[in-house]
């Protein structure tokens, strides 16, 4: 038994970490096969951010469990770490489950069953990603005290990753011909606070010394934490792309309050437009929550002014998830699932009309992009302005002889709500 298939469910962080064990499995002899029914073992990494993940997460384990047959089922990650029991009483076809940061248990169990039969079956390549880009973790956990989140509870604190093992690791796949190093955390902008003086920027230095044409793009800064000289470095590298994704969450002192987050509406604007001084061409994204316990109509309303106003390249919006263990949780005042499902109906149409006057204002112009897929008569590949899987992307016809992982000039002639299409200069 020696074949193996892995699903990954939630965040790039999630894709790192299946990339990590896919590694040290295929290191140990067993072989990575995409059609779980060659696989002898299923591996499932699971999230549980909000209820949403939970709930697709469930439903994969339970697609699973019914063709498990003589198969080995088993389960890590965010889910099983939290709700380990409770998975193992509801759907006893779950084998082991596991946490997080359990690879080397993983491997240990899977080796006891390592001497069975070896199917003569090529080993696969894991293409969770693309040849284009990949994720890079560059710190676990979060020392953040927002109120409705789960993560410091299920990653722990903030835990910064050497930086020898980051720039080998940006080496490798830069060697390799990826194009693009999307550096994730859950909070890039704490980065080094525990390493003595070697800083997110120090880090960026060394990332850009690496020789190579590639991108460099920062997913998730706490927006406090965006100070002068890191946007004037970004805005001097060549390398890091002019994108920044910095979830504020809500816009109204008192919500904020509620969340424990820093910043204020004011703050907020006056960092917004210090970015975009220092960079002009910036590609800005954010999250919000929607329906946040006791936020009042005046309130939402107040939101959609507020990304009126700052007019944000791209939004992610949630609708606000109770989650055992948070302090919201035991706040009074929850919203009807209803109002809620409204708000995010009226932030995202909002957001769209401002996402799509963005688009047009990019026909006619020229800009690299990067190509993720292509299939017989089209090409699907992002600018700067679009981070894989969450933004937008710019669609090509008749690709001719592009490949995926290929960087070209393109000139923008179409403009949708969140895509664009281009043809190949």
């Amino acid at each position: 038994m020696r074949n193996f298939t892995l699903i990954t469910l939630g965040c790039p962080k999630n894709i790192v970490d299946s990339r990590n064990l896919i590694d040290s499995l295929t290191k140990e002899g067993f072989i990575y096969v995409e059609d779980f029914k060659k696989a002898d073992f299923i591996l499932i990494n699971t999230c549980c951010f909000i209820e949403d993940a939970k709930e697709e997460s469930i439903e994969e384990i339970l697609t699973a469990a019914k063709f498990k047959s003589d198969r080995i089922l088993i389960v890590f990650g965010c889910l099983s770490k939290r709700y380990g029991q409770e998975l193992k009483r509801e759907i006893p076809e779950i084998d082991v489950l596991f946490g997080i940061d359990d690879d080397s248990k993983i491997v240990e169990y899977m080796q006891r069953f390592k001497n069975g039969v070896w199917e003569n079956i090529k080993n696969h390549e894991y293409t969770e990603e693309p040849p284009s880009y990949r994720y890079i973790k560059i710190a676990e956990g979060c020392s953040r005290k927002c109120t409705f989140c789960v993560i410091p509870d299920i990653r722990g604190k903030f835990r910064s990753i050497r930086p020898e093992k980051i720039l080998k690791e940006v080496e490798d796949f830069i060697k390799s011909g990826i194009k693009e190093i999307i550096l994730v955390a859950q909070d890039i902008t704490q980065y080094g606070k525990d390493l003595r003086g070697y800083t997110l920027k120090e880090l960026l230095k060394d990332l850009c010394q690496i020789n190579g044409d590639f991108w460099l793009r920062l997913l998730y800064l706490y927006p406090s934490d965006v100070d002068e000289k890191l946007l004037q470095f970004i805005k001097e590298s060549n390398k890091i792309v002019k994108y920044l994704d910095i979830p504020l969450q809500h816009s109204e002192d008192r919500i904020l309050r509620l969340m424990g987050r820093r910043g204020s509406r004011k703050e907020y604007l006056r960092k917004i437009r210090e970015i975009k001084e220092a960079i002009p061409e910036v590609a800005l994204r954010s999250s919000f929550i929607v329906g946040f316990p006791t936020e009042t109509e005046d309130e939402f309303h107040n939101l959609l002014d507020f990304i009126e106003e700052v007019q944000f390249h791209h939004l992610g919006a949630f609708k606000y998830s109770r989650e055992e263990g948070t302090i919201a949780y035991h706040l009074k005042g929850q919203i009807p699932e209803n109002i809620k499902e409204r708000r995010y109906f009226d932030i995202m149409s909002r957001q769209a009309l401002i996402s799509l006057e963005k688009n047009r204002n990019l026909v006619g112009r020229e800009f690299d992009a990067l190509i993720d897929y292509v299939e017989a008569d089209i090409a699907l590949g992002r600018l700067y302005c679009h981070a894989p899987e969450i933004d937008g992307v710019v669609m090509i016809e008749n690709p001719l002889n592009l490949k995926a992982g290929q960087k070209v000039k393109v000139l923008i002639t179409e403009a949708y709500d969140y895509d664009v299409k281009g043809v190949l200069v």
